[in-house]
């Protein structure tokens, strides 16, 4: 004797879309902490191996290339506000990896210079020296970044993210 088969039932079109949607969540939200983790473990990385954090690395690299840069000028390249620059470079004066000293053209102007053991800091430091996030992003090509950038502005909006965060260091939230 045959035994009868069940009619299976199928979810209506909006539990199955719901399902989709909550699915489609869950792997964006995986891939954001595979990249937070790559980000951390960077920092991590870096940390250990220099006892400096990402943030005072990329800024000793910045002052580095471009020696004699000003406070303002530092900021500007590293996207940050001047009250973080500042800290960084406080920090990096006390352990004297930099000097700061007044402009010859403008005495209210400081100029930055790394000294011996920064650069023997930046030698041993693992790269990139401005994180693993800003070097990914600046691989990709414009188009990429144009549809992430907007997708981004959405997703801050609905988390009614502060814009001032915009200028912290990764180095310094991870």
């Amino acid at each position: 004797m045959a035994t009868p088969k069940r009619k299976t039932k199928e979810a209506p079109p909006a539990v199955e879309a719901d399902l989709a949607q909550t699915l489609a969540a869950a792997r964006v939200l995986r891939q954001f902490r595979q990249v937070f983790n790559a980000v951390k473990t960077h920092f991590q990385q870096v940390e250990k191996k220099t006892g400096v954090g990402g943030a005072q690395l990329w800024a000793l690299s910045i002052i580095h290339s471009n020696p004699g840069i000003g406070v303002n000028a530092l900021a500007q390249a590293m996207d940050v506000h001047q009250s973080t620059a500042s800290n960084l470079i406080k920090t990096l004066v006390e352990r004297e990896f930099i000097v700061t000293s007044k402009s010859e053209f403008d005495r209210r102007s400081v100029e930055l210079t790394v000294l011996p053991a920064g650069t023997r800091l930046l030698r041993k430091a693992p790269g990139p020296f401005t994180g693993v996030l800003p070097e990914a992003l600046a691989q990709l090509d414009a188009e990429t970044l144009a549809r992430l950038e907007e997708d981004l502005v959405r997703l801050l909006t609905l988390l009614n993210a502060d814009e001032r965060a915009a200028n912290i260091p990764l180095g310094q939230v991870l």
